[in-house]
């Protein structure tokens, strides 16, 4: 992973504040994901399985506060006590979103992954090709190992994108099945089955055959597993694949990869009898462990860069891996209705966010380059009894879109 030096730290005069009431980043986000088209209706889509990848071509970071004012480098700006410096205040999109989720129709629940391509005169494509564009343009992709495969996607008015829908669904009556909109969709080629590149259906997971197993070796092909990430390899072309925006052939590589644990997303589960010498049966979820069986997984540690602080505050640590989550903090949070936690990075330190009660939506992305994805926004409903945790080079951001109180446990540390 390395510093993006081409975003932007905007200096912030001593004294001042900036305002967050205007042009706020986790606002103009919000509104990307809920002017997002699906191929049918709303009802077939489990709503809070629904996850977005949102690209990014370069972010906009507020400077430090005080005397500190003109440390623009990330790697300098040391102070952990200053909330400033980690804060986004704009973000540039690409010309790419991904969906995925889990769709219900008949008797069938299984995965669904939508693809789509800005339509606008200023894409990628369209500058290559004069704004030539026409009806439909072609799709590369390779979701993890399957593929790659080529297929035309249509333009579609109401979102102003090109857009493509795969279904994993895996028998021939869908047209029975659809409604109205999806149907349309099926018929001008924006949703297609393609149960070979989305595979799985929900019953995978069904938890009364979970005992005792590793979960990573359950269904692992399955498109919504809910442990392993999902990894999709693509380019775009014109519908001639004269002009191609592929990234000068290497091709964009997305991935769908939040740490997300709870009932329903963990590394095993089962029943243990007289737990620890009580009485009674006890349930449980192993949801991160350096333990035993998960020994070799090291998702609680961190891997230090050179500008990272590690657990006892200092960089003098030669970039060793740290196997261990410290914790420099514990808070009981209340986010009151329409309230949301800015969009901030984390150069060093971990934090884990527990939802108690309610749901949020949150946002885990890189600001750091990974090496193997591209930089994204990744949404994801946090449901109660689910916790999501970031690392050193993640940001991240929290909203309550609900009418009530939600609460939260956080712990980790400073950044």
């Amino acid at each position: 992973m390395f510093i993006v030096h081409s975003d932007i730290i905007v200096e912030v005069p001593s004294g001042t504040t900036p305002n967050y009431d205007q042009s706020n980043p986790l606002l103009k986000l919000m509104n990307l994901m809920e002017r997002s088209q699906l191929a049918a209706e709303r009802e077939f889509y489990l709503s809070e399985h629904l996850q977005y990848l949102f690209p990014y071509h370069s972010l906009t970071f507020y400077g430090p506060q005080g005397g500190d004012a003109g440390i623009l480098d990330p790697s300098l700006q040391d102070n952990k006590t200053d909330f400033q410096k980690q804060n986004v205040k704009e973000f540039v999109s690409t010309d790419t979103v991904l969906i995925r989720g889990l769709v219900t129709i008949g008797n069938w629940t299984g995965p669904f992954l939508r693809v789509s391509y800005r339509g606008g005169p200023d894409s990628h494509l369209s500058t290559s090709t004069n704004n030539q564009l026409g009806e439909k343009i072609k799709l590369w992709i390779k979701v993890a190992n399957v593929g790659p495969i080529i297929v035309p996607v249509p333009y579609n008015p109401r979102s102003d994108r090109y857009e493509v829908e795969f279904w994993g669904y895996p028998d021939s009556d869908l047209t029975t099945l659809l409604d109205t909109k999806g149907l349309e969709a099926l018929q001008r080629g924006e949703l297609i089955v393609q149960n070979a590149l989305v595979q799985g259906n929900m019953h995978d997971f069904n938890r009364e055959k979970l005992n005792d197993l590793y979960m990573v070796n359950v269904a692992p092909s399955n498109s919504m597993h809910p442990i392993l990430p999902l990894h999709i390899e693509l380019a775009w072309a014109d519908f001639y694949e004269q002009k191609w925006d592929s990234q000068n052939g290497a091709n964009y590589h997305y991935e769908f990869n939040m740490i997300l644990r709870g009932w329903d997303n963990f590394l095993g589960t089962g029943i243990s009898p007289n737990p620890h010498g009580g009485v009674g049966f006890l349930e449980y979820r192993n949801l991160m462990s350096n333990y035993g069986y998960y020994s070799g997984r090291n998702e609680l540690g961190r891997q230090l860069n050179s500008w990272n602080f590690n657990a006892f505050g200092t960089k003098n640590h030669n970039n060793n891996f740290e196997p261990f989550f410290a914790v420099d903090y514990m808070d009981l949070h209340l986010l009151k209705a329409r309230c949301g936690i800015g969009l901030h990075r984390h150069r060093d330190n971990q934090e884990m966010f527990l939802m108690m009660e309610g749901q949020g939506f949150m946002v885990i992305g890189d600001w750091l380059k990974m090496p193997q994805r591209e930089r994204c926004f990744e949404i994801r409903t946090l449901r109660s009894g689910h916790f999501a945790m970031l690392k050193g080079g993640n940001l991240h951001a929290l909203i309550n879109a609900t009418d009530e109180d939600i609460s939260l446990f956080m712990c980790g540390g400073y950044d």
